[in-house]
């Protein structure tokens, strides 16, 4: 099948992020003499004005950097549930759910893990890499099709909030395609940052970067969203904001195959990457064709088995004890291994293996569909001293009020704890949400990097599996294996509320071959039928670096606005 773009390949430095705009701003600052870490900073902090649904310049950045010398960290871009929520509100008084709104609200993140990376790695100012934003804030863009479907279909949950509504249904109804779109009042709350940050220049950088912060959780927006939240019934303090500073955090790692792949910790989803693929390998994937029904299977039920252990044991691992070295171990990955039956799927979430006590399965939904919660985007970003940056900001604006006059939607990532503060990843006072954006990488056994990673809620590890595999199990050039169709299992309970549960349901693109979907469904299979093309199966974007030919080839998924790009 003919590829619909090339992989764009370069010898200096290469960006694949989320939206266009947001690579060329990446693009402009490594032109300009930045770092790997400047230019990720300037796309992710842009991918909250150009993605405003799923992305919010005020919500969670979760960040893996690795420098040309081999130093890998994490910045967990990830705030906590504000102190002062009471431990069991939602079982107490709103029958065990969590209702839209500020509830669902946990210390922004994302301004302070973007300040901290500049801070510890880049080079630049906040106002340098935080003026793309600005731009295309203050000057507007052009309205795309993901965008004006997403909030034309949204129109109803924007409409619950009038400063949401006024903002993304301006005149009563989304902007068209080709329109052009702009957020002022968020204009004006990144200006007051940067203005701040000028202001004390003279100081010098440091001070600079400080202030820029300092204005975002101690300043004017701290007062307006702190206020705002108190008048709506929420639990976000002035004390909660300037507490809050971005843990750094070593990464996972795993070696497979000679390769050193990295993720993120159990304060998010990252373990069942690095997990499915151990079990996916030890069961054997030698001698499958690539997307044939015996791959297929074996991949569904590796992750089956990995997003069982992500619903039993991973929470935030300040306040529960994971047992991520006996998750990781391979023992267990062998026992998870040997519970795949070759010849058919297992019927829901496998069962526990690790620790002691029965598990009450959670309820079957009822739904048709998985409901989609507030999405997330991604950049990549490789330059030419050889650092590379792996970052997947998230937060949408449909889910909770914009703060008004500012333009922010304050992060509801509260909605990925669950309701029952016993769940290992139950919410609590303090406690930081089991958060889905997973930015991961591999350190290749060539000595190169590749940097990947994907949008999609608990698709995530998912489609980045599959495009993982691609690259290399099947050698597949970056770009067919991004562009490959691919599939998604949702046998165990969702990360998002209402935490939906579809027993056996295997998602399929359309362009993978009726033979293949009926032999699956033949294993057991409950197939549920994609298009040929959709941003349900992620948006994997990845660079791949070769020490051999001194090359860097970058890849993105035509199935959302994502562009690479490299020189």
């Amino acid at each position: 099948m003919p590829l619909t773009r090339p992989t764009i390949t370069g010898t200096r430095h290469a960006v694949s992020a989320g939206h266009y705009l947001a690579t060329a701003a990446a693009f402009s600052v490594l032109e300009g003499g930045g770092n790997a870490v400047d230019a990720a900073c300037a796309a992710g902090f842009a991918l909250g004005v150009l993605q405003p649904d799923i992305v919010s310049v005020a919500g969670v950045a979760p960040i893996m950097i690795r420098m040309a010398d081999g130093r890998v960290e994490t910045i967990v871009g990830l705030g906590p549930w504000p102190a002062s929520i009471p431990p069991d509100l939602f079982r107490e008084k709103h029958g065990g759910k969590m209702p839209p709104g500020v509830l669902r609200t946990v210390v922004p993140a994302a301004p302070d893990a973007w300040i901290t990376a500049l801070r510890r790695h880049g080079t630049m100012s906040f106002s340098d890499i935080a003026g793309f934003a600005w731009r295309f804030a203050a000057e507007g863009f052009a309205m795309y099709e993901l965008l004006a479907t997403s909030l034309h279909k949204r129109q109803a949950d924007y409409a619950r909030w009038d400063y949401n509504a006024a903002i993304f249904h301006p005149g009563g109804r989304a902007p068209l395609v080709g329109e052009k779109f702009v957020q002022s009042d968020l204009a004006r709350s990144i200006a007051y940052m940067m203005d701040q940050e000028k202001a004390a220049a003279g100081r010098g950088r440091e001070a600079g970067l400080e202030a820029a912060r300092a204005a975002f959780y101690e300043g004017d927006l701290a007062r307006e969203i702190t206020a705002f939240q108190a008048r709506e019934g929420g639990f976000l303090t002035m004390e909660d904001m300037a507490r809050y500073r971005s843990p750094i955090e070593p990464a996972l790692a795993v070696d497979w195959r000679g390769h050193r792949v990295l993720g993120c910790g159990p304060w998010c989803q990252g373990p069942a990457l690095l997990e499915a693929l151990l079990i996916a390998e030890r069961h054997g994937l030698d001698g499958l064709a690539h997307n044939s029904p015996e791959y297929l299977h074996v991949i569904a039920e590796a992750l089956k088995g990995a997003f069982a252990d992500r619903e039993y044991h991973v929470g935030d691992p300040n306040f529960i004890d994971v047992p991520i070295v006996a998750m990781l171990s391979e023992a267990h990955v062998a026992r998870r291994a040997a519970g795949i039956d070759p010849a058919r799927a297992h019927p829901g979430m496998p069962e526990r293996l690790i620790g002691a006590g029965a598990d009450a399965k959670p309820p079957v939904s009822a739904e048709e569909e998985p409901p989609v919660e507030a999405g997330t985007s991604y950049v990549c970003v490789v330059d030419r001293w050889g650092n590379a940056v792996s970052a997947t900001p998230s937060d949408g604006s449909w889910t909770g009020p914009l703060v008004p006059g500012t333009g922010l939607m304050v992060s509801g990532r509260g909605s990925q704890n669950r309701p029952d503060p016993t769940h290992p990843a139950g919410y609590a006072p303090g406690k930081r949400p089991r958060l889905t954006p997973n930015p991961a990488m591999v350190e290749l056994a060539d000595g190169g990097i590749m940097p990947f990673g994907s949008p999609g809620n608990d698709v995530q590890p998912q489609a980045m599996l599959q495009v993982l595999l691609n690259i290399l199990h099947f050698g597949m050039e970056p770009q067919a294996a991004v562009e490959a169709p691919r599939v998604a299992t949702y046998a165990f309970p969702s990360s998002s509320s209402p935490h939906d549960y579809f027993p056996g349901r295997l998602s399929l693109e359309a362009r993978i071959p009726a033979e293949t979907r009926d032999a699956l469904a033949a294993r057991g299979h409950v197939i549920a039928d994609w298009p040929e093309w959709t941003a349900l199966a992620g948006c994997v974007e990845v660079i791949r670096t070769d020490p051999a030919s001194g090359l860097i080839a970058a890849a993105a998924d035509p199935r959302r606005p994502a562009y690479a790009i490299a020189i």
